[in-house]
C-alpha cells in the first residue's frame, strides 16, 4: 500500500525556482539535496492542503455527528465495561 499522497513511480520534471541567494548557497556548502528536500517540503505541503480540504468539505456533517454524540452518546458507551 502506497502511503504518499502522488505517484512515486510518475517521472521527474525539471523545474526554476527563485530562491534567496545566500540561503541557496550555505545549503550548498552544508550538502545538502535540495531537490530531495524540496520534494519531502512538497509531500507534507499536499497532505496538509489535502487533509484541511477534507475537514472543509466535512465540516457540517462532522459537526453533526459530534452533536449526536453530544446528545446520545456513541454505540460503544452502552457495551464497554469500565
Amino acid at each position: 500500500m502506497n502511503l504518499m499522497p502522488y505517484n512515486t513511480d510518475a517521472p521527474r520534471k525539471a523545474t526554476n525556482l527563485t530562491v534567496n541567494s545566500d540561503l541557496l548557497a550555505q545549503a550548498r556548502e552544508l550538502g545538502i539535496n535540495l531537490s530531495a528536500l524540496f520534494e519531502q517540503q512538497l509531500v507534507q505541503a499536499v497532505r496538509e492542503a489535502r487533509r484541511d480540504a477534507w475537514i472543509a468539505e466535512n465540516r457540517q456533517a462532522l459537526a453533526g455527528y459530534n452533536q449526536r454524540v453530544a446528545e446520545r452518546g456513541s454505540f460503544g458507551d452502552r457495551t464497554r465495561r469500565f
